[in-house]
């Protein structure tokens, strides 16, 4: 009984001994496969690297808008990608059929679950045919969460923002399609607006002659535009004045810091007193009937 088994063992180990000798070519092929497959997708990312390197210079070279080219050279690498697992997927003896229905599959589901990313890659070419903005304009999105700032990079998906401090933020480029867009920079030139609320009880005329001379002493203000001083507003608290002058694009926040904290000190200096909000109460004394 004894001998019974270890024949039955030993012609069991020599069977699959048979099965692994004869599945040993099979294996070294696939394997093979698989290293070539591996050594191809390894070459053709530097080979896209180079291609893409060399086609955003030719485009630099002619002048075509920065976005584009970013644009451009975003899909077309997420594109090559695609193209070199879908190699690997043959080479390894995937049929194509097979890998074009599990594409095809998988494209339709993807698509539902990332409908997002789908509107992000619409809201981008949006963005680049009807060029509300491009790189190196700074823009305004969202200014309540202080969303604004100078477009470093428009790509397939998502757009970055260089802020004032220095900071990157990225927003999807769905957002910004479907948003309201303040473009500073569409001109070379804007109009600076300062808005300060003095009391009733101030020199309304030297509070202009301030304001006034501030625009004129200031190296930013454009000369040649009209240079405004005139009452905004009459409310509750105080006068609203406000001033109305053309400055350069590029000097635009500069200008207007360097206008605040001049209307500060000079209303200091001359005793013009900055309003605040504030509510009189008037207590009336009711005469007693007896």
């Amino acid at each position: 009984m004894e001998e019974q088994q270890i024949q039955e063992i030993t012609q069991n180990v020599y069977n699959i001994k048979e099965i692994i000798e004869g599945q040993i070519p099979s294996l070294a092929l696939f394997a093979l496969r698989v290293l070539i497959s591996l050594i191809i997708f390894f070459v053709g990312m530097r080979v896209t690297g180079w291609v893409l390197g060399h086609l955003r210079k030719t485009m630099e070279r002619a002048g075509v808008d920065r976005g584009v080219i970013q644009f451009l050279c975003s899909f077309l690498k997420f594109f090559i990608y695609a193209l070199l697992v879908f190699n690997i997927c043959t080479s390894v003896g995937v049929k194509e059929t097979s890998v074009a229905a599990l594409l095809g599959t998988a494209g339709v589901t993807v698509g539902l679950a990332l409908q997002g990313g789908l509107a992000n890659i619409a809201g981008g070419v949006i963005l680049l045919l009807f060029k509300p903005f491009t790189v190196g304009d700074f823009i305004v999105q969202d200014p309540a969460n202080g969303i604004e700032g100078t477009v470093d990079k428009i790509e397939i998906c998502y757009t970055t923002l260089r802020l004032l401090d220095n900071r990157k933020i990225t927003i999807p480029n769905g957002t910004l399609a479907n948003s309201t867009i303040i473009n500073a920079s569409s001109t070379n030139h804007r109009k600076i607006e300062v808005r300060v609320r003095i009391t009733y009880d101030s020199d309304l005329e030297k509070a202009k002659a301030i304001f006034l001379g501030l625009l004129q002493e200031n190296p930013c203000i454009k000369e040649e535009e009209e240079m405004l001083v005139f009452v905004d507003d009459l409310d509750a608290s105080g006068i609203m004045l406000m001033c109305r002058a053309g400055v350069a694009a590029d000097r635009y926040l500069e200008t207007k810091w360097q206008l605040n904290e001049g209307i500060i000190r000079e209303f200091r200096k001359n005793g013009i007193r900055i309003a605040h909000d504030q509510l009189d109460v008037c207590l009336k004394e009711q005469e007693s009937q007896g």
